[in-house]
This record gives structure tokens, sequence and C-alpha cells, in this order.
């Protein structure tokens, strides 16, 4: 029988099928943090019970970390040192592998498990932040759950899991100037709602998916939750296994042979049926910026606020909240919108291609007077990378503050944040209602958008830099 990819992945790791209509599925690896992390092992400790397989296990200080130059274990946010020391105790007490604040290697998870090479094609991955499909990019079978399944992950290398249906994404055409992943999701969102892949696992193809590079295809996945989808995933190929070589967890020598040809046979099959089929032409498709409150409330630059009742729209009261709430009127052209602030970060756009495309719109030119911009590295190795080619001077001299690695204001709890109803033009995944802030107004961008942005102290088309 004819299988997609997620079929080949989820039946490769099921060990049986439950009276409840559910699966136990295998877990290959388990990556941790310290905001939910440190909830599973202290709770697995309390109930007296062990790792199972520790060395599948890793652990990064992310989420609750300040970016700051002198960072330590205090932090802005409240009660943020007890969470990372207690993570530390107890990830060096089950001997799991910790990316701690000083190691070279930290950063944020879903940058540090593709750059480490811990997650590879056809492995099992999760880990208690909604974000882990970031990595089906790599043609893994990877999801995020909470605490409670962290625990019993850990101490099984087992969960139950409801098996999705599944969904094919075909982007096609080419790619224009100036438009990228972040568009390509944010406009796949905007045309079939936020709730528009749930109960499915998503997978992502076509021409438009087959030229993106590795760290694109990230992008892409990462935000398959935002489309309330199970998971995301592209099938591997030669980009993804010249991405994976060499890497510190990836196989070598006769491992990698016999790994590299398992690999190329994750794909889905030609004659594979699918539960849903989408196709989307991206030949036309323009830079997208969010004017609400939900990633769905998406349009292309050169477009106005909609009305709530625009054709298509769904959920009226909705849109008339993010409305008022983001202070704008129907009808009232985005493009021009002033700024207060400018962020570059998150585990969506914060790689080093993220900081490439940036720094070529910023070089030579100076941000807007008055306003705020930060640029915050996903990974202490993608920071080191920049700094190695220079992009940190070219972020200083344009007038950012360049961080070290960590989720940063990608959300707010209590800690840094931009101040009230400030609006933010920024590359998270994320605009919900006070998400970088109190009451903070966030519209969501590509690197080069919010470059482009940064300089002229509002909502800008990049393509106007680009094409000069």
């Amino acid at each position: 029988m004819a299988l997609t990819l997620f079929d080949k992945l989820w039946n490769e790791h099921l060990v049986e099928s439950q009276q409840d209509g559910s699966d136990l599925i295998y877990i290959d690896r388990i990556f941790l943090h310290e905001r939910t992390g440190s909830i599973a092992l202290s709770s697995l400790q309390a109930e007296g019970r062990e790792v199972f397989c520790p060395e599948q296990v890793f652990c990064c200080m992310d989420h609750i970390v300040d970016t700051f130059p002198d960072r330590s274990d205090d932090t802005t946010m409240p009660s943020g040192k007890d969470f990372i020391v207690a993570t530390r105790n107890h990830a060096h007490s089950a001997g799991i592998a910790l990316f701690d604040l000083l190691d070279p290697r930290q950063g944020i998870v879903h940058v540090v498990s593709p750059e480490q090479g811990i997650v590879q094609p056809g492995m099992s991955l999760v880990c208690p932040d909604s974000h882990t499909c970031t990595q089906g990019a790599m043609g893994a079978l990877a999801w995020g759950i909470g605490s409670s399944e962290a625990e019993h992950a850990l101490a099984t290398k087992t969960l139950r899991v409801q098996r999705p249906q599944t969904m094919r994404v075909s982007f096609e055409g080419e790619l224009a100037q100036g438009v990228s992943a972040k568009d390509m999701i944010l406009h796949l969102i905007a045309s079939h709602g936020a709730h528009g892949g749930s109960g499915y696992a998503v997978e992502f193809a076509g021409a438009a998916v087959t030229r993106l590079d590795m760290e694109a295809r990230m992008t892409l996945c990462n935000m398959a939750v935002e489309f309330s989808a199970f998971t995301g995933v592209i099938a591997p190929d030669a980009k993804t296994l010249d991405f994976l070589r060499g890497r510190p967890y990836a196989p070598v020598g006769e491992r990698w042979e016999q790994a590299a040809a398992y690999w190329r046979t994750l794909r889905s099959d030609p004659d594979a049926q699918f539960d849903r089929e989408l196709v989307v032409d991206c030949s036309a498709l323009q830079p997208q910026v969010t004017w609400g409150t939900s990633p769905q409330h998406t349009v292309a630059i050169t477009a106005a606020v909609p009305a709530p009742d625009a054709p298509g729209a769904t959920d009226r009261a909705g849109r008339e909240r993010a409305l008022a709430y983001m202070g704008l009127e129907v009808g009232l052209p985005l493009r021009g919108l002033a700024i207060d602030a400018a962020f570059i970060g998150s585990c969506t756009n914060s790689r080093i291609s993220d900081l490439r495309v940036a720094a070529a719109v910023l070089r030579g030119r100076r941000i807007a007077p008055g306003l705020r911009a930060i640029c915050v590295p996903g990974s202490m190795q993608v920071k080191a990378q920049a700094e190695a080619e220079g992009l940190d001077r070219i972020f200083t001299a344009a007038g950012f503050e360049w961080r070290a690695s960590g989720c940063s204001m990608c959300f707010y709890a209590g800690g840094e944040h931009f101040g009230y109803r400030q609006r933010v033009i920024s590359t998270t995944n994320r605009n919900f209602e006070s998400r970088q802030g109190p009451e903070t107004r966030t519209h969501l961008a590509s690197p080069v958008t919010v470059a482009a942005s940064a300089i002229r102290g509002c909502i800008t088309d990049p393509r106007e830099f680009l094409e000069s």
C-alpha cells in the first residue's frame, strides 16, 4: 500500500495500538528546556523514577535566561533563577546532556537540536514546547508536548497519541526577491485560517519548498503549530544530508552511509493518498505582515487593514477585538504605519541565514531616531559565526542591540519586554495580546522586512531596499 512520509514515520515508531483508539509511539529523543523541563525532571525525581535512557535526553537553557552580554543565573523573569538552578541540578543528577548558560553550544532548543545534529531524519523527537514541529524540516517526527507527557516520555520512552490525519501543502512557483519562507507560512495561515491544519500532520512539498535551504525549511515547519497542525514535516533530500554531515551528533563512517541510505527512502510514495491537499501558488506572493492578534490576521505588505467582514473572513468578533487592541482602523495602509521597536530573533527567524539577509539591508544605514531595535541570535554558535562574518558590527553600527542567545522577547512572562502599547515589528511566531509586553502591539514579518522597517521607522516593503 502506498504511504505518505508521515505514515512511514508513524508506523516505524508504533509500539501498539490501544483500545481507546490511540497509539503508543516510541520516542527516540527528548529535548527539555528550563521553563517546563525542570518541572518534568523534578516530578520524576519526586516519584522516585529515573530517566530511562539519559543519553537520548538533552536540555537547553533558553526560555527564561536573560540575553544581556554579562548574563548570569539572575534574570529579570520572576523566579527565573529558581528554574535555571533547579534544571541544572536535575539535569546533572539525571546524567542528561545540558547546554548550560556559559556553554558555547547554548541556544534556543529548536536551533540547537538541528545545529548539533541531534534531530535526524526518521527519528521521533518530543519537547515540552509547542514549536518542536520546527524539527520536522529534517524529515523527523517531531511535536510539542506538555510537562506531564515529558515526564512519561522520560520514564518510558513512549507516549500515547491520537494519530492525526494527513495533509499535503504544495507550494508551487518561484519566490520573488524579498519573499521568504516566513511569508509563505503566514500567507497559508491567512488563506486557510489559524485552525486550517487542526487534526492534521502537514507535509510541506512542491517546487518552492524544494528550493528552500534547510534553515528556511525550519521556519516553514516552525509555524505549522500556528496553523494548528499536529506537526509539519518535509522529506529529506541532498540538502538535508549536506546540512547534517559532520554535525557533532551525526553518525560517521559506515554508520553515516547506512543512515544516509535509509534517509533517502523517507518520502511519500508517488501514489500516496492524503486526507487533504492544498496548493499555494507562490509566483505572485508578496512580503507579508500581520495586522491583528493572530497569525491568520495577515495581508500583503502593500495592502490595507481589512474589514472584519471582508470576503472569506471568519470570527468577526475576534477581528473587531483585534482592530481595537492594535489601535487600527479599516482601510488604513499598513505600509508607512509608525513603529516603536523592531525585534529579530526567536526559534522562527534567528539563524545565520536570517541574520545575513537582515544585515544586507542594514549595511551602511541607521535605524530611525527614537526606535529601539534588538537582534538575538538563536544560539551561541550562530552568534559566534555572525561575529566571525562581521554581522554584529553591521547590526550595532545600524543602532541594533546585539545580544546573547535565548528566546528573549519572543514571549512576555514578567521579564524583559517592550513598553506598554508599543508597536513592534518582529520576526517571532506569535502576535497574541501582550505576547511581547503589556498590551504590546506586535506585527509579524520576515527578517528582511523587519530590518527595512527599522530603518524607516515604519512598516516598510523590503523590496524598496533590495531593488536599490
